[in-house]
């Protein structure tokens, strides 16, 4: 109850308070591509139940026909201000209707699409149980994936064999020992992640 509550409030104050940085946002995705300055896309969250979650477009319409996966932060699907706000996880943010919503929450492991979730063993699907988040313990560790998967020769297959798992692992492990403390020590090092990155 303590963990919905503070979504509920926390994600009602930030989309007040940064609703000025929504809409400056909004205007340079549009103004710099043709689209929408959303995109949705459909997830899997808690219970194996399918759900839209909203981020900022960061790509060029239709540019996820080439791959669900984007490589390195100079993707040529990737927009100008996309570049940035995939960076500074700008592009999350719209997210917070998603917590309010009640289909995520602030802390939780990463929502993935169907076609990997469909991959997962049955101790990897324990992450199912829980609520989604907009930030986990493997975001944090992972902060820089799309750099890692650019080294690869076969970033796919890097990301089912080697990132994946290694990103399910660590959030099995926090469905483990899972706390509000722990949640907010996890958005404290999430925040310290993205102001470092500045």
């Amino acid at each position: 109850m303590a963990k919905r509550l503070f979504d509920i409030f926390f994600s009602l104050f930030l989309i007040l308070v940064l609703s000025p940085i929504l809409v400056v946002i909004m205007v340079l995705i549009v103004g710099e591509s043709h689209g929408g300055a959303f995109f949705r896309q459909v997830r899997v969250g808690r219970g194996n139940k399918d759900f839209r979650i909203f981020k900022f477009r960061t790509m060029h319409v239709g540019a996820e026909k080439g791959g669900l996966l984007t490589v390195g932060g100079r993707d040529p699907r990737v927009t100008k201000v996309g570049y940035y706000l995939r960076r500074y996880k700008l592009d999350e943010l719209p997210q917070l209707f998603n917590v309010l919503l009640n289909d995520m929450s602030f802390v939780g492991p990463r929502p993935e699409v169907r076609r990997y979730v469909d991959m997962y063993n049955e101790n990897q699907k324990r992450v199912l149980l829980v609520k989604p988040g907009i930030t986990d313990p493997a975001s944090i560790s992972y902060f820089d994936e799309n750099e890692l998967l650019s080294r690869s020769n076969d970033p796919e297959t890097t990301y089912i064999e080697v990132v994946m798992p290694a990103k399910l692992a660590i959030n099995l492990e926090y469905i483990d020992r899972r706390s509000f403390l722990t949640d907010l020590q996890i958005l404290f090092q999430t925040a310290q992640r993205i102001f470092g990155s500045l």
